[in-house]
């Protein structure tokens, strides 16, 4: 992936970066992507159905993630539901991401305004 089309998407917002660490786990729904958002966050980020589907759809659009045309479990699924999946553009995305904000987390601790983890 050529790093300056990468670096045109950053930075993330929060919204569209959660969404793409709970889809990095796989495909999912709208409504899972809201619970394991609110799950990994211990409640701290609650999406709202609006945001949600807002960000999914700037980030359909934006090419970092893709609908599925076929679902998982269609016997035991409702229709109404539309699965997403990272693309690799998505992932290179959220790697690069990722790394900004790794990064942005070595320059706090090093200036003393986190602890350090040992």
């Amino acid at each position: 992936m050529d790093k300056i089309r990468v670096d045109r998407f950053l930075p993330l917002t929060p919204v569209a970066f959660e969404i793409l660490l709970a889809l990095a786990d796989g495909e999912q729904h709208g409504y899972s992507v809201m619970r394991e958002v609110e799950r990994r966050s211990a409640g701290a980020i609650a999406l709202h159905p609006g945001t949600l589907y807002r960000a999914l759809a700037r980030l359909l659009e934006s090419g970092l993630i893709e609908e599925l045309d076929e679902r998982p479990d269609p016997l035991h699924d409702d229709e109404r539901r539309r699965y997403y999946q990272l693309t690799a553009l998505g992932i290179a995305v959220a790697r690069a991401e990722a790394e900004r904000i790794a990064g942005q987390l070595a320059s706090a601790r090093a200036r003393k305004l986190l602890k350090v983890r040992v």
